[in-house]
């Protein structure tokens, strides 16, 4: 990498430096703390062997021994943790979506709260939200959204919420107070830089524009500015009407659908290798991922960690720290 950025002609192309400089960085900054560990362990064990040969030892020396014993372990578990953010893609964006499942006004409604779960979830961590699509529902709610979100490593903790999630609660939408369960389906995906091959063939995508509107028709643009492309060979169908030109909705919608194709052949790879191992398993809304039980008990369990919370309206409010570290940490193994 040092000899890359030493080359003749490294800068001729600045956006693709400055990716290769950050991806430096963000290996450097990876490594450097394991090497300051390795050279604390080192220092402590030759510490320890001084202290062994010595009939009395120091009593404050052998406390200070392990006082950084204790804290060098402390500091191996938390570094341990971060490499299950070594995926590929995991220090990337992430472009997050929402569907409604079936049930109408039910499920739509429950897809915005988790819409605003996520929203809240990113603004706790500080990173930067922009909605790229939001179609309303026809009462309340929303039928799907999707969410771009910048941060460090926000693709790596936001892949822990692909799949479907199951609420139960007394319905605000049946006059007869009967308890509803509702779902709705959560897919994640990076934003890839441009070094990631994804071909596609212009002559594969249609494209559609249409007027953009925001919730209750406000904020309607007199211009066909949103666009919708579908992929034709794949069925996959994307739109963005949150930019205020065309060809700004259009590169938004390239950038996802670029990302959706790639998600769609790691997925293929990923089936293919579970059906020669013979664990393929359908996805079905019966496998939802997690469960948000809010009557007749308050309830958040993650179906694959079994990590749970009584504090339903913490979750809701955007705290989700206990799943995606549960699931982080199942990924590694310590479940």
């Amino acid at each position: 990498m040092e000899q890359e950025t030493l080359s003749p002609g490294f800068w001729d192309d600045n956006e693709r430096a400055q990716r290769i400089m950050r991806r430096q960085a963000a290996l450097r900054d990876q490594v450097t703390p394991w090497r300051t560990l390795e050279t604390r362990t080192h220092d402590a064990l030759e510490l320890s062997h001084l202290i062994d040969d010595e009939a009395a030892p120091d009593a404050a020396l052998v406390e200070e021994i392990e006082r950084e014993a204790s804290e060098i372990a402390a500091d191996y578990d938390a570094m341990e943790f971060k490499v299950a953010l070594g995926g590929e893609h995991d220090g990337s964006d992430a472009i997050l979506s929402i569907f409604a499942g079936a049930g109408g006004t039910e499920s739509q409604d429950w897809a915005e709260m988790l819409f605003r779960m996520y929203l809240r979830w990113a603004d706790q961590q500080g990173f930067q939200s922009d909605i790229i699509d939001r179609t309303e529902g026809e009462q309340a709610g929303i039928k799907s959204a999707t969410i771009e979100i910048a941060g460090p490593y926000a693709y790596g903790y936001l892949k822990s919420e692909k799949g479907p999630h199951r609420l139960v609660r007394i319905s605000p939408f049946d006059s007869s107070s009967r308890r509803h369960t509702s779902f709705a389906g959560v897919d994640v995906m990076p934003v890839l830089d441009d070094d990631v091959a994804i071909e596609i063939d212009p002559n594969d995508v249609e494209m559609d524009v249409f007027k953009a509107s925001g919730a209750g028709g406000q904020h309607v643009q007199k211009n066909s500015t949103a666009v919708r492309l579908v992929h034709k060979p794949t069925g996959i169908v994307v739109t963005c009407q949150n930019e205020r030109s065309q060809t700004q909705n259009r590169e938004q919608a390239m950038k996802v659908l670029r990302s959706k194709l790639y998600e769609v052949e790691q997925e293929r790879l990923e089936e293919e290798r579970a059906r020669i191992a013979g664990s393929h398993k359908t996805a079905e809304w019966g496998n939802q991922i997690r469960s948000y039980v809010l009557h007749p008990y308050q309830m958040v369990k993650d179906h694959r960690t079994n990590a749970e919370t009584s504090n339903t309206q913490a979750v809701l409010d955007g705290e989700l720290t206990l799943f995606t570290n549960a699931y982080l940490k199942h990924q590694l193994g310590d479940e």
